[in-house]
Parts: C-alpha cells; sequence; structure tokens
C-alpha cells in the first residue's frame, strides 16, 4: 500500500470512528452505568466484533450481504431482535445496573458478548468494509485480501484506541454520577433505552 493511501485511509477512519455510531453509544452507556471496566469490555467486544468483519472483508463473505436481500434481511433482523431482547431484559431489572457502590451485577463475560454480537450482527458494518477498504488497497501490488484483511484489523485496532479512551471517560462520568444516588437512580433505564433504541435502528436499516 502507497504511503498516501496509509495516511488517508488512517485519517478517514478516524472521523468514522469518532462519529456518533451504535458502537460508542453502546461503549459510553457500559461506563456510565456499569463503570469503567464493564466499558472497556465492550470497546473490546466492538473491536473483536470488526475484526470478524474484516477476515468476512477478505474472505469475500461481504459480497453475499451487499448483493443478496435476503441475506441482509436475515442478519439484520437477527441482530435487531437479539439487541431489542437484550434492552426489555434490562429494562425490566433496571435495579441491577445502577448501584451506588459502583459494582455491576452484569457479568463482564455478557457485557463483551452483547457487544460483539452488536457489532457482528450488524449487516451494514459489512457492506461498509466492503465498501471502503478496497478504496484504500493497491490493485497493484497484488494480494488484495491481504491488503483488505490488513486495513481492516487496522481499523480494529484504531476502534479499539478511541473506545478505550470513551470508557475511561465515561467511566469517570459513572462515578462522579454512583455519588449521587438521586440522579444515578434515575439512570437505571439509560441502558435498556439504548439497546431497544439500537436494536430498532438496526432494523429499520435499509440496504444500499
Amino acid at each position: 500500500m502507497r504511503d498516501g493511501n496509509l495516511i488517508l485511509f488512517l485519517a478517514a477512519s478516524l472521523v468514522v470512528i469518532v462519529a456518533p455510531g451504535p458502537d460508542n453509544i453502546l461503549v459510553l452507556t457500559r461506563g456510565v452505568t456499569l463503570g469503567r471496566k464493564a466499558a472497556l469490555v465492550s470497546a473490546a467486544g466492538a473491536s473483536v466484533g470488526l475484526v470478524t468483519h474484516s477476515l468476512f472483508a477478505a474472505a469475500g463473505l461481504s459480497v453475499l450481504l451487499a448483493r443478496s436481500a435476503v441475506a441482509f434481511s436475515v442478519v439484520k433482523y437477527v441482530g435487531a431482535a437479539y439487541l431489542i431482547y437484550l434492552g426489555v431484559k434490562a429494562l425490566l431489572d433496571r435495579e441491577s445496573f445502577v448501584l451506588a457502590e459502583g459494582t455491576p451485577r452484569v457479568g463482564l463475560r455478557s457485557v463483551f458478548a452483547q457487544a460483539v454480537a452488536s457489532n457482528v450482527l450488524n449487516p451494514k458494518i459489512a457492506v461498509f468494509f466492503l465498501a471502503y477498504l478496497p478504496q484504500f488497497a493497491d490493485a497493484d501490488a497484488g494480494g488484495t485480501a491481504l491488503q483488505l484483511l490488513a486495513l481492516g484489523l487496522t481499523f480494529a485496532l484504531l476502534t479499539w484506541v478511541i473506545f478505550s479512551a470513551i470508557a475511561l471517560f465515561s467511566g469517570t462520568l459513572g462515578a462522579w454520577l454512583r455519588t449521587r444516588p438521586k440522579l444515578a437512580g434515575g439512570m437505571g433505564w439509560i441502558p435498556g433505552g439504548v439497546l431497544v433504541g439500537l436494536g430498532l435502528r438496526l432494523a429499520f436499516v435499509e440496504r444500499r
């Protein structure tokens, strides 16, 4: 890959990653309601999801989602249903998300799995990778699949770094809120509301 392409890719990727989206909103929410550790785990989960999309793109599997309306819809609705289910479950047990002592009852494994699933089951990301990554690959250099994989992994690494910074900030904000029990207690609806909102958003995503 040419140096100019790499610099352009890094700059464009930073803009895309920082822009508000389902994954960074989820990380922010985890930090506020569950604490810094849960937010960092969620950031790692989203990044692992991007690694999966990188492998799909390199293997050409993203082409299936881009070309098949049926495959796109199946993945989209499965992902949306899963997120809405998690959101409703969270809303029914709001007290388990915000605790005065700041110890989440939600296991970190569940936080990680939910972040991975939220990312992997979003077909929009697969299609985005398919459209985005090839723009920065050097066709004349050969090894296009390896280039796409390298670009995707680089994007995932950048995402992890930026999301981890968001996680640290949101964890600090959450710690501040937990010193104000009345304010924090009224925020138990946020995780469930965010998950349901992300699920509905995904359900209405259009294939382009």
